[in-house]
């Protein structure tokens, strides 16, 4: 009965930071902090009671570890940048969503080992808290990027809408998404170390061509041509925003993909 009343409670718990984020007048008042905070806790909690003492790989597990990451990269990100709060309305019905698929994935995905290596467990614990902070970075760089998509299709038609008035302008998520993305791209590239570290402990060869660490690579070439050609030619927009959302996209498949392949597509088929 607890399990599914913390489920209950985390994804409750993203419901009013989503609705805060579309009152009319909407700022980093009191409302806003609260129901941020609540956005942080409850998921973290759930998720740290899915983790127990030892890190379980499953796929719901780990979104919900994603969840409480972004949640809390947001909420520092906002009191540190002045209009990083107007990202609140993409970012938290995003994260309510990820947060139903979740709950849903837990129901029916194949039981998953405790992850188990031969490696200094301090560093394996170093690769996992990297591993989130990249995801999580990488989240809000690509609500961003969003941000700048939706807000540049509105500038072009002259037609700005309800939600557009509410997201930072082109300009504020421009500077948020590159400074998001050279932080991400630091991060990452430390969890590639630590993750070829890992492997030759594990295999005993420094490079595995699987798909996790493939589609991490990507991500990572992606992000540092974009970051290269912002600086060397002035790439930025809807063109850069494309970009950030297809290196997003490689990150979600090198893990949430595989997973959700391993253990929800091929415990449903058939055989």
């Amino acid at each position: 009965m607890l399990p599914i009343l913390l489920n209950i409670v985390a994804l409750a718990a993203l419901l009013p930071a989503a609705v805060v984020s579309f009152r009319a007048h909407a700022g980093r008042d009191g409302r806003f902090w609260a129901a941020t905070l609540l956005a942080v806790l409850a998921p973290a909690l759930w998720a740290g009671w899915l983790m127990g003492e030892t890190w379980l790989t499953s796929l719901s597990a780990g979104l919900w570890v994603s969840i409480a990451g972004s949640a809390a990269m947001f909420a520092l990100l906002s009191v540190t940048t002045p209009q990083a709060w107007r990202l609140g309305p993409l970012l938290m019905p995003f994260l309510a969503v990820v947060g139903l698929l979740a709950s849903g994935i837990g129901w029916v995905e194949a039981a998953p080992p405790r992850l188990g290596a031969t490696a200094p467990s301090a560093w394996v614990d170093l690769h996992i808290v990297l591993a989130v902070l990249t995801y999580s970075l990488l989240t809000l760089a690509a609500v961003a990027s969003a941000s700048i998509f939706l807000q540049e299709r509105a500038l072009k038609r002259k037609r700005p809408t309800a939600l557009t008035r509410l997201l930072p302008s082109v300009a504020d998520a421009e500077r948020m998404s590159g400074r998001l993305l050279l932080d991400s791209e630091v991060v990452l590239g430390l969890g590639l170390i630590t993750g070829l570290v890992l492997n030759y402990v594990e295999t005993g060869s420094l490079v595995t061509f699987e798909n996790k660490a493939l589609f991490s690579l990507l991500a990572f070439v992606l992000i540092g041509l974009l970051l290269i050609g912002h600086r060397v030619c002035g790439v930025r927009g809807r063109r850069a925003a494309r970009v950030v959302l297809t290196a997003y996209l490689l990150l979600t498949l090198a893990y949430p993909g595989v997973k959700f392949v391993q253990q929800v597509l091929m415990v449903a088929a058939p055989g």
